[in-house]
């Protein structure tokens, strides 16, 4: 594994082991180290010991500074104000860092394998069976779909799952209504088209939804038929599984249109866990976590209490017999931890649900099933609003459907390809195929830039915008460095670490070094903004490193100009693969 240090790590050991050396007294030190405005790296960490030591800052500073080893690493180093250590790095040592890390063999930019990393599962991207999936399902998707790929880069084996809703009433109204009308599931057109297929279920839900509430008879077959269900009558199953299929081709086609893998077997819905209900409750009561309260199964919490200051209870089984969504949830932890043998049990769920996976979690915890070695964790994300500031409608004041905002994305985002189409050069088949990657990654980095526990404001304009922290700037700053190589001729990406940096270049170069360490900020504490916030910051050093510093032009000597080749070209490698990090595709033409 060719991992690779970073320059901040290199620094912060040497400073630390200057100051064991230097201060043997104080014991295991944390020389606090940061980035600064007055040098590329600031210590603050000698104040705490000059206090603690009772002894004068600047001295004690000068004397960690004497200890220091003498190496390539620290260009200069001076004492500023009360005791602060202001250190710029050589630029030999910042070219050869990321010299190494571009020749990482395994592609991975010397981001290192955490050897400690345990399993995860993570639960997201919950559509219903026979619902159409709207703006709603937006968020668990997207940022889901990125924390799988974070998490694995970093080293974690990750286990998805879809915990679809298809279990419950409704589905006795919709097979009994089925069984008196056989053949309502089929549809024309193509089998495989998802609109089809949910146009068909729409059109079954409503008929059945009208018949239910106007025949009584009806009702109490239907309500038998849940019974059935439940029991595992086979007829029943089968026309069950014809719903669960013909969403699922559905739910694939809204998927491939977020440019999302989504696996077959990764979908265990809610029925997936039908078997372990009755268990669960049993254990739950015979361990006295759950107790009978007016003829329901209840878990009580002191913390937890309604508006007239009684204890609200988590209900696992109902009065009637059925179960609630709690005892679906505790299943699904009892086999995630059992059978799957999680660590880490990640829930990416509305934060409107946080009251509801606490109690959850709590309950989980008294029974054993969350034990010391595992975790359970609420991705909890806010609501997407319109320009309004409201929760997002159409203007009927219907809940937009995925499908169509994510359409109307790629084409706004087709139109401004288009604009600069002839300039670049691209086909039509480009335009489709580039439009389609900036629409659907504009709705995605939107979503993944904000810190998910926040709601946010749907704009489509800004969303395709080329200013401003948006994807499409990401995009763009890729597209223009495959451009310069393309145009670079014989002249190739070579790192020089003998030559001096400028400032822009010295600015981009550590901030390059960074990326594995806030991939690990990221990945520890799911918090996937952070990542997007840091390829926006990148894209902006590139910037500015354009406008000081031209590549390719014919003043610079050939080693400057492979040098500058080499700095873009790794720019270029660490905004891809954190941009696909996040599920944002990188056109190499736009």
């Amino acid at each position: 594994m060719a991992s690779v240090p970073s320059l901040a790590s290199t620094l912060q050991q040497q400073l630390a082991d200057a100051l064991t050396a230097a201060l043997p007294d104080a014991g295991t030190a944390d020389p606090l180290l940061r980035r600064s405005d007055r040098a590329d790296f600031q210590a603050n960490g000698i104040l705490a010991l000059a206090k603690k030591l009772k002894g004068n800052p600047r001295e004690l500073a000068g004397q960690v500074t004497a200890a220091l080893p003498a190496g390539e690493l620290i260009k200069d180093i001076e004492v500023s104000g009360p005791g602060f250590l202001n250190i710029t790095l050589a630029d030999k040592a910042i070219v050869e860092t990321l010299a190494a890390r571009a020749a990482d063999p395994e592609g991975r930019l010397g981001v290192p394998v955490d050897a400690a990393a345990g399993t995860t599962v993570i639960d997201y991207a919950q559509p219903n069976v026979a619902k159409e999936m709207h703006v709603g399902h937006l968020r668990s998707a997207v940022i889901g779909d990125a924390m799988v790929k974070i998490l694995e880069f970093t080293g974690e084996d990750v286990v998805r799952r879809h915990h679809i809703g298809d279990w419950g009433t409704q589905f006795g109204m919709l097979i009994q209504y089925l069984i008196e009308h056989p053949g309502a599931l089929k549809h024309e057109g193509d089998a495989a088209d998802g609109e089809a297929a949910m146009s068909t279920l729409n059109r079954v839900y409503k008929e059945s939804r009208v018949l239910f509430d106007s025949d009584e008879e009806f009702k109490a077959r239907s309500r038998d038929r849940v019974v059935a269900l439940q029991a595992g009558d086979p007829e029943t199953l089968e026309l069950w599984q014809g719903f669960v299929d013909e969403s699922k081709i559905y739910f694939y086609s809204v998927f491939d249109k977020l440019d999302m893998e989504v696996r077959d077997p990764d979908i265990v819905g809610e029925s997936g866990y039908n078997d372990m209900l009755e268990e669960t409750c049993r254990i739950l009561e015979e361990t006295g976590v759950a107790v009978r309260s007016e003829g329901a199964l209840c878990v009580f919490f002191d913390d937890v209490k309604g508006p007239d200051g009684n204890k609200v209870p988590l209900i696992v089984k109902k009065t009637n017999g059925g179960y609630g969504y709690a005892a679906t949830d505790l299943s699904a932890i009892r086999n995630r931890v059992q059978d799957l043998k999680a660590d880490t049990l990640l829930y990416v769920v509305d934060a409107r649900q946080s009251l509801h996976f606490k109690m959850v979690f709590e309950t989980a915890r008294r029974a054993g099933w969350l034990g010391d070695g595992v975790k359970a964790v609420q991705l909890a994300f806010g609501t997407v609003l319109g320009k309004d500031g409201k929760p997002f409608k159409t203007r009927e004041g219907e809940t937009v459907r995925l499908e169509d905002l994510l359409d109307e994305a790629v084409e706004r985002a087709t139109a401004v390809v288009r604009e600069k189409a002839e300039k670049v050069g691209l086909s039509e088949e480009e335009i489709v195929e580039n439009g389609r990657y900036v629409g659907v990654g504009a709705v995605k980095y939107a979503d993944l830039s904000t810190s998910a526990v926040r709601d946010y404001k749907f704009d489509l304009d800004q969303m395709v915008s080329l200013n401003g922290d948006t994807s499409v700037y990401l995009q763009y700053a890729y597209a223009r460095i495959r451009s310069i190589l393309r145009k670079a001729g014989d002249a190739v990406p070579a790192a020089h670490p003998e030559l001096a940096l400028a400032p822009a270049e010295r600015a981009l170069g550590l901030h390059l070094d960074q990326f594995g360490e806030v991939l690990s900020e990221v990945a520890s504490g799911y918090e996937p903004h952070k990542l997007a916030a840091y390829l926006y910051q990148l894209a902006s050093h590139l910037t500015t490193f354009y406008d000081q510093c031209q590549v390719l032009s014919p003043d610079n000597a050939p080693e400057v100009v492979e040098n500058r080749l080499f700095l873009v070209d790794l720019t270029a490698r660490t905004l891809h693969q954190g941009m696909a990090l996040l599920g944002i595709r990188t056109p190499e033409r736009l």
